[in-house]
This record gives C-alpha cells, sequence and structure tokens, in this order.
C-alpha cells in the first residue's frame, strides 16, 4: 500500500513539473519571436496615391505641360474656316425661337435667311475664338499646386471646369465685340433683335436670348469648353500623346 501510495505522488510530481515546463517554454518563445509587423508592400508596387513618387514641382509643371497643348489644340481647331459651322458637336444653331418657325419661312421660299443668318453666327464664333488661347494658356500659368493635385486626381473633365471657371467671364469680354463687329456685317442680326424683342414681351421667347450676340458668344464659349473637354480626355486616355516626357510619366501613372 505504501509503494503504491509513493508511486501515485511521484507520477503527480512529474506531470505538475512537465506541465511547469512546457509553459515556461511557451513563454520564453513568445519572448524570442517578435511580433509579425504589417506586411509591406512589395517594392515596385504603386501605393494608394498614384502621384506619390513625383514632386509638386513635377506634377505641376508636366500638367502645364499637357494643358497648354491641349488649349492650343482646341482654340487651333476653331479658329479656322468651318471650326464651328464644319463640326456637328460644336456648330452654332438657330437660337430655338427661330427654330420653331424655319419651316414656315422655308415653306414660303425665304430659308435661304435661316442659312444665312446661322452660317454668320459661327464665322462669328470662329473670328472670335483666336482670343482664347492668352486667357486660357494664362490660367495654366497661374495654377496652385492645390488645383493641379485636384485636376490630375479627379475627373475625366477637371481641368475643363477649371478652366471655366477661371477664363469664361473674360472670354466672354473678349469675344462680345468680335461677335459684334462680325454681326453687324449683316441686317439680320438687326432683325432678330427686333423680332427677339417683341417676342420677350409677348413670353415666346427666353430673355437671355434675345440678343442675337449674347446668344452666339454664349455658344462660342460653349463649344470652346467642349473641345478643351476632348483634349483633356485625350490626354488622360492615351499619355502618349501629351507634350514633354514629363507629363507622359504622369498621365501615364494615373492611367494605371
Amino acid at each position: 500500500m505504501l509503494k503504491k501510495s509513493l508511486l501515485c505522488i511521484a507520477l503527480l510530481i512529474t506531470q505538475t513539473a512537465s506541465a511547469f515546463n512546457l509553459d515556461d517554454l511557451k513563454g520564453q518563445l513568445q519572448q524570442a519571436i517578435p511580433q509579425a509587423a504589417p506586411a509591406a508592400a512589395p517594392s515596385g508596387q504603386p501605393s494608394g496615391n498614384p502621384l506619390a513618387n513625383f514632386s509638386n514641382q513635377d506634377q505641376i509643371t508636366s500638367l502645364k505641360q499637357a494643358l497648354t497643348q491641349g488649349a492650343q489644340t482646341a482654340v487651333a481647331s476653331l479658329a479656322k474656316p468651318d471650326g464651328y459651322f464644319g463640326n456637328a458637336k460644336v456648330r452654332i444653331p438657330l437660337p430655338e425661337n427661330l427654330q420653331k418657325i424655319d419651316g414656315g419661312l422655308r415653306r414660303f421660299g425665304m430659308g435661304k435667311y435661316a442659312d444665312e443668318l446661322q452660317l454668320t453666327m459661327n464665322r462669328a464664333a470662329e473670328a472670335a475664338a483666336p482670343e482664347a488661347q492668352a486667357l486660357l494658356v494664362g490660367a495654366v500659368k497661374n495654377m496652385s499646386v492645390t488645383d493641379a493635385k485636384n485636376i490630375l486626381l479627379g475627373g475625366d473633365d477637371s481641368a475643363t471646369q477649371y478652366f471655366r471657371k477661371n477664363t469664361e467671364t473674360a472670354l466672354g469680354s473678349k469675344f462680345q465685340p468680335i461677335v459684334v463687329n462680325a454681326m453687324q456685317k449683316v441686317q439680320l442680326a438687326q432683325k432678330y433683335d427686333q423680332f427677339a424683342s417683341k417676342g420677350v414681351q409677348l413670353g415666346l421667347v427666353d430673355a437671355k436670348n434675345a440678343n442675337l450676340e449674347n446668344y452666339v458668344t454664349q455658344k462660342a464659349l460653349d463649344g470652346l469648353f467642349v473641345m478643351v473637354a476632348e483634349q483633356e480626355k485625350s490626354i488622360r486616355a492615351n499619355p502618349l500623346e501629351a507634350t514633354g516626357n514629363l507629363a507622359k510619366k504622369i498621365f501615364g501613372a494615373l492611367k494605371f
């Protein structure tokens, strides 16, 4: 009986010692092995910001290169015969109130007056278009770091919206005298103004379109920004078409 008791005590001591040793070993291992750090991104893999590898100065320089190119191309496409009239995207149509009666005029053989009016409006816009280049390029030169980042990381038309915000009022002032000069060469402008003013009084014509020169000026500006937006989308979609190696690199990084 005594032998059995001694044997049981020995087994208990052995089991306790084993448990103690295992726990102690586990604690020592935990101290020896450092906690795993968060996995780092593989070398060469882009971070969340595609512009992280470019300095602020590089970003601004590249954007100015691309936007200057886009502005010059947009203006050149419009500042020539049929720049507006030959392009369905920006061709200036007859004011809506005249469109409503155009069919009736044509039935009486007077369609040539509407055709001449539309052609003259577009020719006036084409004559005014060159005035846009200096103002657009000036807006590019005055761009801040924040403006550049917002444009680079913004939507497909973020640069166009920047141009519109910073140049539209000044462009309107530049365009208006040229449009007025072109429209004064034909009597249709005066006839339209007389007709439209009566229409405003009767509530048939929107007051903002009552003056043909204002209408043409606004439509000319709208067409300009349509072409600027096309250039912006083209550069974003095809970075290799951008002017300058830096612009190619930065817009290329944004694409992927």
